[in-house]
């Protein structure tokens, strides 16, 4: 077996390396870092989650992020919960991911 290490520096480059999964454009990746990077583990895309990225990424409107949380949950890098949206496990800093190739 081989073992790779990856450095990702910022929570962009961390999405990256799973993006050959999970297939994100390059604007859902930088809106999902930005939900990420606010730590909101109850809600990630809570209504103060949503107006703090959509200032970061310099959209007008909040709700407009709306089609981007659910492109984010069609793609698994979200999840629905009780109480709103959280990461999915794959993409938990927390956890060791293993990921075998076959060939």
């Amino acid at each position: 077996m081989r073992k790779i290490n990856i450095e990702a520096k910022t929570t962009f480059q961390f999405l990256q390396v799973f993006n050959g999964i999970l297939e994100l454009t390059d604007k859902e990746m930088l809106i999902l870092s930005k939900f990420i990077d606010l730590n909101d583990s109850t809600n990630l895309c809570s209504q103060t989650s949503k107006k703090l990225v959509a200032d970061e990424v310099g959209m007008q409107d909040p709700n407009t992020l709306n089609n981007y949380v659910k492109r984010l949950k069609d793609k698994g890098a979200i999840v629905k919960t009780k109480k709103g949206y959280k990461l999915a496990k794959l993409l938990s800093k927390d956890d060791t991911v293993v990921i075998e190739i076959s060939t």
